[in-house]
């Protein structure tokens, strides 16, 4: 049997929560995942790094995140703290030789995501395009299954900014929380694009900030928590819309809101070809809307419920129908963190699909500024 990973996660909010339940469920899932340990949380909220250690089984805790910078009994690091953080930590565990789990969008740009620099492995949590009725949109795709993808709509409307009082925490300001719902929510749609549609050639994009003060906090956040402080500005965005040229010559339309008043987590997409459509929705994640045929006009459309042939799904359910979370999600996410570990490859999102998407979302930035369009680095 391989001995034991020593993991670490640093930062302890909710995701470092869920990438603490997704190691401790990885073997439930996928006996053939290699061992691991919990050997050490770290969060500098005072009680928070101790607390999370006696409930979720951490050989210790510390305060100080570069205390594990080089500790042989870690060889791999969740990072889960805010984005102006990844850049530092990033680097120094790379430059250590500590194999990375990071969230999105890994920086603030994409010369942050660039930085970390390393023989190692670098997952990123690009977890959506995990979800099997992707992997199966993927594959019909690839398939030919619709045809030549002409056009898509992907849609990532989110309401958890929209109350006027939620707090002014790190998300709104712009030298701790970068460019707001692009890298956010959009850095997950860039990225389900990506996955399924190939690479962007150009973009032309607008943004908006529709709630431009919150009141401050005053003591430590987590989550989406409302507060009563002194008003202060918001420094990045709360919308973007996008048009992208694909290098295949389809058009896709993006659109993410974090302050869309009526949507709970609208996650999905709508993909059409020439012969057939595809349809998800992260709400009804196990379901795929799917019209294929040569009927042009009036096609039906059906609904597939992915089963055990689809992607991971058949490592937690035995049957089609039964509901996958989104943590089981994060689960597949850890699980092929670990496989890249072992045997030194990518199974998942790497630190490459991390900078594809920052570059677009730079551009997008750019064109917001400038009003025209701009063409990505290939």
């Amino acid at each position: 049997m391989e001995p034991e990973l020593g993991v670490a996660v640093v930062g302890f909010g909710w995701m470092g929560r869920v990438h603490a339940q997704a190691y401790a469920r990885v073997p439930h899932h996928f006996a053939d995942a290699r061992p691991l340990r919990l050997v050490s949380v770290a969060d500098d909220v005072p009680g928070r790094a101790e607390a999370a250690a006696r409930r979720y089984g951490f050989e210790e805790s510390t305060a100080d995140w570069r205390s594990l910078v080089g500790d042989p009994r870690v060889r791999a690091v969740s990072i889960t703290t805010p984005n102006f953080l990844h850049r530092e930590m990033g680097s120094a565990f790379a430059a250590a030789g500590q194999h990375i789990w990071i969230e999105k969008p890994v920086g603030l740009t994409a010369a942050d995501a660039r930085a970390i620099v390393g023989d190692i492995q670098v997952t990123v949590g690009f977890n959506y395009r995990h979800a099997p009725a992707v992997e199966k949109a993927r594959g019909i795709i690839a398939d030919g299954g619709i045809g030549t993808v002409t056009h898509a709509r992907f849609r990532f409307l989110s309401d958890y900014a929209a109350h006027p009082d939620g707090a002014l925490s790190w998300r709104f300001e712009r030298a701790r929380g970068g460019n707001g719902v692009l890298g956010d929510l959009g850095a997950h749609g860039v990225d389900l694009v990506r996955h399924l549609l190939g690479e962007i050639d150009s973009l032309v994009a607008d943004t908006a900030i529709f709630i431009p003060e919150r009141p401050r906090p005053t003591t430590a956040t987590a989550g989406h928590q409302r507060a009563a402080g002194e008003p202060g500005p918001v420094e990045n965005d709360d919308y973007f819309g996008s048009l992208l040229r694909m290098v295949s010559g389809a058009r896709v339309t993006l659109d993410c809101s974090r302050v869309a008043v009526g949507e709970q987590n609208s996650y999905g997409f709508e993909i059409h070809g020439t012969t057939g459509a595809l349809f998800w929705d992260f709400r009804r994640m196990g379901e795929l809307g799917v019209g294929t045929g040569r009927s042009y006009q009036d096609e039906p459309v059906r609904t597939v419920y992915v089963g055990p042939a689809d992607g991971d799904f058949g490592a937690f359910q035995p049957g089609a129908g039964i509901p996958l979370s989104f943590d089981d999600l994060k689960v597949i996410e850890a699980a092929r963190f670990l496989r890249s570990v072992t045997d030194n490859q990518p199974y998942g999102p790497s630190l490459t699909d991390a900078i594809r998407a920052a570059e677009a979302l730079d551009a997008m930035e750019q064109s917001a500024a400038s009003g025209r369009w701009v063409t990505l680095p290939r």
